[in-house]
């Protein structure tokens, strides 16, 4: 009961109304966010995929064309022997300097969004079209690219951000960031940037080369916050937990996991209950139930080195 009480307190923030969903809607949430993790899916398709999730008026099959006719047109530029240092010169020389290759309109990183908060700037259609991305969308489009002409490539994590985890024909591995030409950073800077604690490092939440099934978690997180945003908490609750099963230390999923029982808290009780004895007796063994998870998904969060202050731009 005492958990209850403190749950009464923290969820006076209203909430925009919201019908609650049928267990079919979240199962069928749940089936869509699985079958992204199928091996023979590459990040490509499946960021196109979420897309189509997300929005479905996004062409899919124009995308890929498109990419892989950048693609093609790298490996041109790096030539037919080209070793890796050549082909990532050629792909940033592509993506970021002005030439007749990109019509004297280079991919440049928007300053106006560039945590890709507007659902729509997170599209990798939208940042083909408008040439200006975000710390998701640029990294995704120079790993597809970098992957398609033989580049050793995969996505990082660092706080509210990713980037390349790239590997050089001698076997060392690089950090590139995409979002300031694909220059080579070192981990420091990003300490330096966007703080985060020696714990979390420790433990690979941040700075850390993903696996294929963890970055695929990392993007289908899209998914979650969609939901969210939309107040369809039974959706992005059981998207969360396939994600999860995939990627158990995603901190930044349990975060979002917590933030969904948060909502859900807020629609069955803000503005609808002025006494504890009021409530009905079901809700309030669920909303009982919702605090405790919302804490214990923190807590799992917190323990793997996760902070709230994480990622605030220094």
């Amino acid at each position: 009961m005492k958990a209850f009480c403190i749950a009464i307190l923290v969820i006076c923030m209203p909430l925009a109304t919201a019908f609650a969903q049928s267990p079919e809607t979240g199962a069928t949430a749940a089936q869509q966010a699985e079958a992204l993790f199928e091996p023979s899916r590459d990040l490509l398709d499946v960021k196109l995929a979420v897309d189509a999730m997300v929005d479905p008026s996004m062409n899919t099959v124009a995308v890929k064309s498109m990419i892989d006719r950048m693609a093609a047109e790298i490996a041109a530029m790096a030539g037919k022997d080209g070793d890796s240092t050549t082909k990532l010169a050629a792909l940033k020389r592509y993506l970021y300097e002005s030439g007749a290759w990109n019509n004297n309109k280079p991919f440049q990183y928007d300053l106006d969004d560039p945590l890709g908060m507007k659902p729509a700037n997170r599209l990798l259609q939208r940042y083909l079209t408008i040439r200006r991305g975000n710390c998701i969308t640029m990294p995704i489009l120079f790993l597809a690219l970098g992957q398609r002409v033989g580049l050793t490539m995969t996505l990082a994590e660092a706080p509210l951000h990713v980037f390349i985890k790239y590997t050089d024909d001698a076997g060392k591995v690089w950090n590139l960031e995409p979002t300031s030409g694909g220059g080579a950073v070192r981990d420091d800077w990003y300490r330096q940037k966007l703080p985060m604690s020696d714990q979390a490092v420790a433990n690979g939440i941040y700075l850390r080369a993903l696996s294929h099934q963890e970055a695929v978690a990392v993007i289908a997180s899209f998914l979650v916050e969609r939901d969210i945003g939309k107040g369809q908490f039974e959706n992005a609750l059981a998207v969360s937990d396939v994600l999860l099963r995939h990627y158990p230390n995603f901190a930044y999923g349990l975060v979002k996991k917590g933030s969904v029982y948060s909502g859900l808290l807020r629609r069955e009780l803000a503005g609808k209950y002025t006494r504890l004895e009021d409530i009905p007796p079901e809700l309030k063994v669920k909303a009982d139930q919702w605090y405790g998870r919302n804490m214990e998904a923190f807590a799992k969060a917190e323990a793997l080195g996760w902070r709230p202050q994480d990622g605030q731009i220094q």
